[in-house]
């Protein structure tokens, strides 16, 4: 690729491609250049060092995440469609908390946005800034953990590579002492199902949601049940 045609845009396609093949530690700027065909120094007309190749790459993983809003949804259907879409983000890219660690998300526009967004929902539901801030942040904990804990196994596995992991798994858990860990034993005993993904990332957001909901200011979670013997 000539570098007059090399785009910031281009770079950071490649780099995703890359991260999602073999992890962000193989995003180097020498290994970028030699898959786009230019020099190393070509590629820092638009990236001053590492740090901003990352913020880069993670500022168009978030972009995934804006689209237009429901206009007329309620607050919560909203702010379930940003987190299963996050979620789904962080599937794609299972990589991305490690970025987390070497780079501020607050350089991130498209971050920024999304919070923001996220931010306004909660500010429907009564939230105060603080505590709206600190919600938002419990779910892209929730959202991480969700996927750092994918059923399916550690993220790089081949399919057959994740079926021994389960497997051994599966043979630690039943392994343990049956008077001391029963519920453990137990559990261990399901992992001879292949396990239903969807299923649990579906329940997973259920799970963050109905946290959320159940602790809005009064008037703005979900409805109660109605008291026995009302009718209703």
């Amino acid at each position: 690729m000539a570098p007059d045609k090399l785009t910031r845009e281009t770079v950071v396609a490649r780099a995703l491609e890359l991260a999602d093949a073999e992890g962000i530690e193989a995003v180097t700027i020498r290994r970028l250049a030699q898959e786009l065909g230019v020099t190393p120094m070509a590629l820092y007309w638009h990236f001053k060092n590492k740090e901003e190749l990352l913020i880069g790459i993670l500022d168009a993983v978030f972009g995934q995440l804006i689209a237009a809003p429901a206009v007329g949804e309620p607050w919560q259907r909203r702010l379930r469609i940003v987190l299963a879409a996050l979620v789904g983000v962080l599937r794609r890219h299972r990589w991305v908390p490690s970025i987390h660690q070497a780079v501020s998300k607050q350089r991130s526009e498209s971050f920024q946005r999304a919070t923001d967004y996220a931010l306004g929902l909660l500010a429907e539901a009564g939230y105060p800034p603080q505590r709206a801030y600190q919600v938002a942040s419990y779910l892209l904990n929730g959202a991480t953990a969700l996927v750092a804990n994918d059923p399916t196994g550690p993220p790089g596995l081949s399919e057959q590579d994740a079926g021994q992991w389960r497997r051994t798994h599966r043979l630690e858990l039943e392994s343990l002492p049956p008077g001391e860990f029963p519920c453990l034993v137990e559990y261990g005993r399901t992992l001879v199902e292949e396990p239903d993904v969807e299923g649990y990332y579906a329940f997973g957001v259920d799970l963050l949601m109905a946290a959320v909901e159940t602790m809005a200011p009064a008037g703005q979670g979900p409805a109660a049940p109605a008291p026995p013997g009302s009718g209703g």
